[in-house]
C-alpha cells in the first residue's frame, strides 16, 4: 500500500512539473485590458495560481481598484517548485518560510478584499498588499488543509464564492477543469491549447456559444517562464529565468469578447474548381478562412482556426468533420477501397468520421474541419 501510495504521488508531481508553464505578465497586460468593464464588481478566482509566483496575482492585486474588484482569491498547489520564488512578497525566502511558522511548501489562499497605499510612496504595489496581509487589515492568508489541487473541496467552495475564474490551468487537466466550471456556471478566462478546440466537450460549448477565444496569440503561441531544472527551452531572460514557446496555447473565454460580434467580410464566390466537394459528406472543402464563398448555402468545411473569428449571428456550426464526431453529423465511413489505398498506398490513418476528397484518383484527407453553414448568403 505504501508503494503504490508512493507511485502515486511521483506520478501526480511528474505531471505537475510538466504542467508548470508561468505566464508572463505582459501577455496578461494585453489580453485582460479588453475586459476592465466585465470585472467591475466581481469576485475575481485565480485558482491554479501560487500568489508567491503568479503574475496574475500580481496584475489583478495591482490592479485592484482600477478595475473595480469586490474580492480577489487565490490558491496555490502545494508541490509547486518554484512557489514563493517570483513575486517576492514578503522578502527573501528566510522571511517567508518562518513567517506565521509556516513552511515554504504548504499550499495557502489569499483573500484580497482592499487595498490603499499602505508605505505611503504616493503608490500602490506589492509591497502594499504584503503589509495589509500581514496585519490582517480586512484581508486574509492563510494556510489550505489540502494540497491546492483546483479539484480539491476547499478550493471548490471558493470557486463558487467566485463570478469569474482567471487562470493558466494545467493543460492535463483541462478536460476536467472546463468540466468543472461548466458544472458551477461560472464565467471565466483562461489559457488553454488550441488543439482543445477539437475536444468533444469543449467543442459543444463552442457549437452553443458558450466558449470563445480571446483578442491575443491565438494560432501564434505564446511564451511561459519555465522552472529551472528544464531542459529544453526557447531562450533565458534579463532576469536569468529559463523561456520556453508553446506554439499552440491560446486565451478561451465565455465573457464578452467584441470581435466575435462582427462579421467575416467575405469576397469570394463559389466554384466547382476551387472548391472540391467532399467524398464522404454533402459540403465543400474550404482551405482557408478568409476564402469562404460569399453565395454558398450549403455546408462548408473550414480549419479549425475559424473559431478565432466565429461570429454565431453569421455562422451556423454544424459540427466537428473528426472520428465520431463526424460520424455524429452525418459524414460518412471509408469507402472500402478508399481505405486501403489510404493505408496501404499512402501508409497513413484512415479513421471512419474524417472528412475526404478524391482528387485525380488520390484520397485527400484535409486537417481537422468545423463543419459550418452561412446564414445570410450573399448572391
Amino acid at each position: 500500500m505504501a508503494k503504490k501510495s508512493l507511485n502515486n504521488n511521483l506520478h501526480k508531481a511528474n505531471k505537475a512539473k510538466k504542467d508548470e508553464f508561468y505566464t508572463q505578465l505582459i501577455d496578461i497586460e494585453k489580453e485582460l485590458k479588453h475586459y476592465k468593464d466585465q470585472f467591475r464588481s466581481k469576485v475575481v478566482y485565480c485558482n491554479c495560481d501560487d500568489p508567491f509566483e503568479s503574475n496574475f496575482f500580481k496584475y489583478f492585486a495591482g490592479n485592484f481598484n482600477a478595475l473595480g474588484l469586490k474580492r480577489l482569491i487565490a490558491t496555490s498547489y502545494k508541490p509547486s517548485p518554484i512557489a514563493n520564488t517570483q513575486l517576492g512578497l514578503f522578502g527573501d525566502n528566510k522571511t517567508i518560510t518562518t513567517t506565521k511558522g509556516r513552511p515554504k511548501a504548504t499550499a495557502n489562499k489569499f483573500i484580497i478584499n482592499e487595498v490603499s497605499d499602505l508605505d505611503d510612496d504616493g503608490a500602490f504595489d506589492l509591497r502594499d498588499i504584503a503589509e495589509q496581509l500581514k496585519a490582517n487589515k480586512n484581508n486574509e492568508w492563510a494556510p489550505l488543509e489540502d494540497d491546492g489541487d483546483f479539484r480539491s473541496s476547499e478550493s471548490v467552495e471558493l470557486l463558487k464564492e467566485a463570478d469569474i475564474i482567471v487562470s493558466n490551468p494545467p493543460f492535463s487537466l483541462f478536460r476536467e477543469y472546463i468540466a468543472q466550471l461548466t458544472k458551477y456556471n461560472k464565467k471565466f478566462l483562461i489559457i488553454g491549447n488550441t488543439n482543445a478546440i477539437t475536444y468533444k466537450e469543449v467543442f459543444k460549448l463552442i457549437k452553443d456559444d458558450h466558449f470563445r477565444t480571446g483578442y491575443t496569440n491565438f494560432n501564434v503561441g505564446m511564451f511561459f517562464e519555465v522552472p529551472e531544472d528544464w531542459k529544453l527551452f526557447h531562450h533565458i531572460d534579463e532576469k536569468g529565468k529559463k523561456i520556453a514557446r508553446v506554439s499552440t496555447s491560446c486565451w478561451f473565454t465565455n465573457l464578452e469578447v467584441e470581435k466575435h460580434k462582427q462579421d467575416i467580410v467575405l469576397y469570394k464566390k463559389y466554384n466547382s474548381e476551387n472548391y472540391p466537394q467532399y467524398a464522404n459528406y454533402e459540403g465543400i472543402e474550404v482551405s482557408k478562412v478568409q476564402e469562404i464563398p460569399m453565395d454558398y448555402e450549403g455546408g462548408m468545411g473550414v480549419p479549425i482556426t475559424f473559431v478565432d473569428k466565429y461570429n454565431p449571428d453569421q455562422f451556423k456550426i454544424l459540427g466537428l468533420g473528426i472520428s465520431n464526431s463526424g460520424l455524429d453529423i452525418g459524414v460518412k465511413p471509408y469507402e472500402k477501397e478508399h481505405k486501403i489505398y489510404r493505408k496501404e498506398v499512402q501508409k497513413r490513418g484512415a479513421v471512419d468520421g474524417d472528412l475526404y476528397m478524391i482528387k485525380n484518383g488520390i484520397v485527400e484527407v484535409p486537417y481537422a474541419r468545423i463543419l459550418i453553414k452561412n446564414k445570410k448568403p450573399q448572391k
